[in-house]
């Protein structure tokens, strides 16, 4: 059977192989061009012109099929709304704080929902502008020389020193001159110290209060001959000390290594304002940014040249990096609570200062402070008491108007003792209570 079908399959290939042909034929060395069909010659087409005609039809198919977007288009698409979205909140932020000039406290310091941004010296109690508080605070801390020179000191070179790191190396250089002297208290060597000599011009000359502190210390200024030479130089000496002196130096260097700078403390300006549709109109002063109204004008213009421009992928790293510089623009953070009388609580914040500095400010602003309460982000975001997030981090900077609602469950409870809430707020408050315009 199988070679039956073999058969069959050898005859069906021979007959597929077209007419024989003799091999004493001279057709078999010189075969005959194919014939033209009827009707004129056609040339066949040139490999170009196929190529061109593939082309084109390629675009006929194009114009008719719908263009399919790639993962990549979309994310550009949303890269672009995303700018054309930060670009439209900073122009409408611009425009809320009035920084493109159409109020200037020159002109109408009034029209500002806060007057500026103030202080009070933790030394004096006096209340400051922004601009006056390091001079008055370093001009009290002067002050305090007549009253007690080594506390005085101790300000003067952890307030008017700002590297931190060089302060520290000065302490640290000082600490060890009277560990020395401690441990030496009859050696000479380390009751003198040459003003001239390289670590001391290095760590401790340059900061301001060093030698004040020094000489609170007891160490005189004196100026010493130098031994085997024909001239002198000046040194810092300290007379030899009894015991119970060395202790009091041993106190006063703790008191140094521990010490913090004075600042002025942000002064919150509460103010209570009857209820009002203007409640999330502001109006804020230069004070609250860290940016000329110029420099966020230019940074804003940009900004909208950036939407046109960056159709590039950011990344999350570049993400963070455009929302901390949008962050630093802000150096404060105006902020209102509506209270559920209607009654609005204003306060003044520092930008980076914790949601928990809010739920203080207003704990201490309640007549009865102690009932639990809760308060909403515009939005409908709820802060929390303990929230470790500052601010600006949870965009409530430069201004923003906050919900206040007591606890529902305490709430319960109180009203079901009889018991009702008449005023939310101190009678202090109320006293300057005014009209939002």
């Amino acid at each position: 059977m199988k070679k039956f079908f073999d058969d069959i399959k050898k005859d069906m290939k021979f007959k597929s192989a077209g007419p024989g042909k003799k091999l004493t034929d001279d057709s078999s060395c010189h075969p005959q061009a194919p014939r033209a069909p009827q009707g004129g010659p056609r040339k066949a087409p040139t490999e170009g012109a196929q190529r061109a005609g593939a082309a084109a039809l390629a675009r006929i198919e194009q114009q008719h099929r719908p263009k399919v977007q790639t993962s990549q288009d979309a994310i550009r698409n949303q890269v672009k709304r995303e700018l054309e979205a930060e670009a439209a909140a900073t122009a409408s932020s611009l425009k809320n704080a009035d920084v493109e000039g159409a109020c200037v406290p020159q002109k109408d310091p009034s029209c500002f929902s806060v007057s500026g941004v103030f202080f009070i010296c933790p030394l004096t109690g006096k209340t400051l502008r922004k601009t006056e508080k390091e001079t008055h605070i370093k001009e009290a801390i002067l002050m305090r020389f007549s009253e007690d020179a080594m506390e005085a000191s101790i300000m003067m070179i952890h307030t008017f020193n700002k590297d931190k790191d060089k302060v520290k190396a000065a302490t640290d250089i000082i600490s060890k001159y009277v560990e020395n002297i401690c441990k030496n208290p009859t050696d000479e060597k380390y009751r003198k110290i040459k003003l001239s000599n390289k670590v001391f011009q290095e760590k401790v000359s340059g900061i301001e209060g060093s030698r004040e502190y020094l000489q609170a210390l007891g160490f005189e200024s004196t100026t010493l001959t130098m031994d085997g030479e024909d001239r002198t130089e000046e040194f810092l000496v300290l007379p030899e000390q009894e015991s119970e002196a060395l202790e009091q130096m041993k106190a006063a260097v703790e008191r140094l290594q521990k010490a913090e700078p004075i600042r002025a403390k942000l002064d919150r300006q509460p103010q209570v304002f009857r209820p009002s549709k203007h409640a999330t109109h502001f109006e804020l002063p230069p004070d609250f940014y860290n940016l000329t109204p110029e420099e966020l004008k230019r940074e804003q213009q940009q900004k909208s040249e950036a939407v046109e421009r960056n159709a590039m992928l950011r990344t999350k790293a570049m993400r963070e990096k455009d929302e901390q510089r949008e962050r630093r623009k802000y150096s404060y953070a105006l902020l209102r609570v509506r209270l559920p009388d209607g009654n609005i609580l204003q306060g003044t914040f520092l930008a980076w200062e914790r949601v928990a500095a809010v739920y203080q400010f207003v704990r201490d602003s309640l007549e009865n402070g102690w009932q639990p309460f809760e308060l909403m982000a515009p939005g409908g975001q709820k802060l929390k008491d303990d929230e470790e997030s500052a601010l600006n981090e949870c965009n409530l900077a430069p201004a923003a108007l906050l919900t206040f609602s007591w606890d529902a469950a305490v709430q319960a409870d109180i009203a079901a003792a009889g018991a009702k809430t008449a005023v939310l707020l101190k009678a202090a408050l109320l006293e300057n209570i005014k009209t939002l315009s």
